[in-house]
């Protein structure tokens, strides 16, 4: 139970539970869908009205609201409150989610329950007390999902059709905002629509599509280039009339608008303070030979820290081997002498292309359990390993880039790995150096005691 002042008691998410009774729960507000209307089955000729909201009141808990009732009550309480707003909710019903029924439209909580809101029995109202709401107000800027679990854009752009259909969390900074527009179907329904263009390092612009309206009340708003999204469980499909992908927001999705980040940062420092921050959150510590179990056995990315040599590192082979020039917008690799992206899907085909260069390297890492191998290692990544810019590397003599490869093939590494399952590698996995430094000794003293241990 979260106790705040005497007059104030909540019983926090995490506790609810469906025999407790007279229940208040205080919380913001995330996700927020439009009001609905259905034919009411027991007064023919009426209808019933409903919405649904998330409200989270922890780092780690929050919980899908219904609404039920008619016209005045369902459309008044919709409008009292908006994403981003505290409440407090009085006397919901606590019941157990039905996936297989209007949960499987809802936002994934970690919650087993859902709360229920009507007139008869029930209040929302907003957050009066100013400590609750300095408490939950920083809620509203962490990601519903894990902060690293994310596609680039790039990413979306090189699966292209592969992804139709995928429900996936995105990383991406706001590029513009488009104009809302309105219009009325051939049965005589109204619609919205509203086109946000995002982008990042690797794709300089693509489309999230919003159909709903407090999606869309959420988008509005946003300044282009200041702002940076975390769109949780958004849809990806394949747009015939574009020849590309699109990303949806649906009733599943939840919005993080800047998240973990101040405000007005550049994105350029955004997305390497994000970068970071996630790589920070990185610390189980796996052998080489546990990382390609565990990664085997779940078919999600796993991330892990790993202290193992380098034992395959070919910065002394011919420059075009070790930096390579890709695509801006769907990163397939491309030669000087082309004047256009080969990838079919490509956003920007037909167009000059628009090109990155960077280090492009595959390593191994190997300890005393195996090795890992064709594990990717590119720019700004391995700029920060090897301590020098491309640009500073072409100047470097033979003899300078070989010292520079032994420097870590004779030392052991602290290597911030993801590995995520490849059909393609024969291994099955593929891995991702996400940081890389020479290991500190206590640390490496530290970790080799811990493996004894586990081993005794």
């Amino acid at each position: 139970v979260i106790n705040k002042m005497a007059a104030h008691t909540y019983i926090a998410i995490s506790e609810l539970h469906p025999n407790i009774s007279h229940s208040k729960v205080a919380g913001i507000i995330i996700g927020k869908t439009d009001v609905k209307s259905f034919p009411d089955r027991k007064n023919i000729g009426m209808d019933r009205f409903t919405f649904g909201f998330t409200v989270k009141d922890s780092p780690d808990f929050f919980i899908n609201v219904s609404t039920w009732g008619n016209d005045a009550y369902v459309n008044g309480l919709a409008s009292s409150f908006n994403i981003g707003d505290c409440v407090t909710i009085e006397n919901p019903l606590v019941a157990t989610k039905d996936l297989e029924k209007g949960d499987r439209f809802c936002p994934a909580t970690p919650s087993h329950y859902r709360l229920l809101v009507t007139e008869a029995h029930s209040q929302v109202c907003l957050c009066a007390d100013m400590d609750t709401i300095d408490r939950l107000l920083p809620l509203i800027h962490l990601p519903v999902k894990d902060s690293r679990d994310f596609y680039s854009l790039g990413d979306i752009v090189a699966n292209g059709q592969k992804l139709d259909g995928s429900v996936i969390n995105i990383l991406a900074a706001v590029k513009s905002v488009g104009h809302f527009k309105q219009f009325t179907t051939s049965d005589g329904r109204r619609g919205q629509r509203l086109e946000v263009r995002l982008f990042d390092d690797s794709v300089l612009s693509f489309p999230l599509v919003c159909w709903d309206r407090e999606a869309i009340q959420l988008m509005q708003p946003l300044i282009p280039r200041e702002t940076v999204l975390f769109i949780a469980d958004a849809k990806i499909s394949f747009d015939s009339f574009r020849s590309g992908m699109v990303a949806t927001v649906n009733s599943k999705s939840i919005i993080t608008v800047n998240p973990g980040v101040p405000k007005k940062v550049p994105f350029k420092y955004t997305c390497m303070l994000l970068f970071w921050s996630a790589v920070e959150s990185i610390t189980d510590v796996y052998t080489v030979s546990q990382l390609m179990q565990k990664a085997r056995e779940n078919p999600e990315a796993l991330f892990g820290i790993t202290y193992s040599f380098i034992s395959k590192l070919d910065l002394d082979s011919s420059a075009s081997k070790v930096i390579k020039t890709r695509c801006s917008k769907c990163k397939f690799l491309v030669t000087e002498d082309l004047n256009s992206c080969t990838n079919q899907l490509c956003p920007g085909k037909g167009q000059i292309v628009s090109a990155t260069t960077g280090f492009d390297l595959l390593v191994d890492f190997t300890d005393h359990t195996g090795t890992l191998h064709a594990c990717s290692l590119r720019s700004p990544v391995a700029e920060k390993a090897l301590g020098c810019t491309v640009k500073e590397f072409i100047s470097l003599t033979d003899g300078e880039r070989t010292a520079m490869k032994w420097k870590f093939l004779l030392e052991r590494c602290k290597i911030y790995v993801k590995i995520i399952p490849s059909p393609k590698m024969k291994s099955g996995i593929r891995g991702m150096v996400l940081d890389c430094s020479l290991a500190d000794p206590g640390e490496v003293k530290q970790h080799m005691s811990a493996l004894l241990q586990q081993r005794l």
